[in-house]
């Protein structure tokens, strides 16, 4: 297969990266916080290996293809599908005018007979199935396959395909990945490394978040030199079935997929309300980037003092609460008036 005969061509960087730290899963709500509070990846290695799928996946592809059949509630799955040529790499076309992959929606039975009937091919097409809702699509999958972790209301969400590769991206949730089939190697990077990661269009993007452009088995160090400071900072982690990986929110990773049907299972969540701190960002880009350099250094101050400083939370303890109005504390009224007051704003043109 392409996939696996490019997995001994991978780049000796990624062999030599040091690996990401392990240790056991945290069994209070305490200890599972002060996981998440330290903001830096941990493998739990074996943290689903009870679960009845990874049991049907050791004993072949047949036997989970079954077991998720079990699952199917005949809702159709979004599906990214490309030639053979990509060996599993789902990127940008080399002219921009596009993705090297189609877009479909498939019903689980088609997705696992397709996938079953590609297994014997020395070079088949890349299938890929991510982010289904177990509660949507897989009805009875979380009763059966509870995760052992604290995580609040986090759904559940399916990955399906064969060999595969997600271009290196962050999150804006923090994420448990669980592999159930197959064999998963996830690279990561730390937030301050996305200059020297060469981010791609933040405004077309083949899954929501932008992507390094850098392609991690054969990094091209004359088109991106700064990437070798990316590679001097990367953690490597190599999961079988019935392990799982804790990704922080906004650090970068890429996964590579292996196996002829692989299965991961994972969980995000967030902190703190749910807009998007992306929207900020590219609002930023238009507000302020492009102002003379002495108004953006004066905007610098200010976020600063809004945003970024330690006393960001109090810079209206000066003021009456009655009159904080946008400054007074998170509440779900607070944020609803801040919604309101950038929708005026927006829609009177006032960037």
């Amino acid at each position: 297969m392409r996939q696996d005969s490019e997995a001994s061509a991978t780049a000796d960087w990624i062999a030599r990266a040091p690996r990401v730290a392990e240790r056991s899963a945290p069994t209070t709500q305490d200890s599972f916080l002060a996981l998440v509070e330290a903001a830096t990846p941990v493998v739990l290695r074996g943290l689903v290996e009870s679960w009845p799928v990874v049991a049907a996946a050791r004993r072949g592809t047949a036997a989970l293809a079954d077991c998720l059949r079990g699952y199917d509630g005949a809702r159709p799955l979004g599906l990214m599908a490309g030639d053979p040529a990509i060996g599993g790499r789902f990127f940008y076309r080399d002219d921009f005018g596009g993705f090297n992959f189609e877009r479909a929606q498939i019903p689980l039975p088609l997705l696992l007979e397709a996938l079953l009937r590609a297994e014997g091919q020395d070079e088949p097409p890349a299938l890929y199935a991510g982010a289904s809702t177990a509660a949507e699509h897989f009805p009875g999958w979380t009763r059966d396959h509870p995760l052992p972790l604290p995580v609040g209301d986090a759904q559940a969400r399916l990955w399906i395909g064969n060999g595969s590769r997600v271009s290196a991206h962050y999150d804006m949730a923090s994420n448990i990945a669980a592999v159930a089939a197959g064999r998963r190697r996830v690279v990561l990077f730390p937030p301050e490394q996305a200059a020297n990661l060469y981010v791609g269009p933040l405004d077309m993007t083949m899954a929501g978040q932008p992507t390094s452009m850098v392609d991690l088995e054969r990094p091209d160090l004359t088109r991106f030199p700064r990437f070798a400071a990316a590679q001097a900072a990367a953690q490597v982690a190599e999961l079988g079935p019935g392990d799982a990986i804790y990704i922080p929110a906004m650090w970068w990773h890429e996964i590579r997929a292996d196996g002829p049907l692989n299965l991961l299972v994972n969980y995000w969540w967030t902190r703190g309300t749910s807009d998007a701190p992306f929207a900020a960002l590219v609002h930023a880009i238009l507000a302020v980037r492009d102002r003379p350099a002495a108004e953006r250094a004066a905007m610098r101050e200010w976020f600063d003092h809004y945003v970024f400083g330690e006393d960001a939370a109090r810079v209206a303890d000066h003021l009456p609460p009655a009159v904080r109005g946008i400054l007074g504390p998170p509440s779900p009224e607070r944020d609803e008036r801040i919604r309101g007051y950038l929708l005026r704003m927006l829609g009177a043109g006032q960037p």
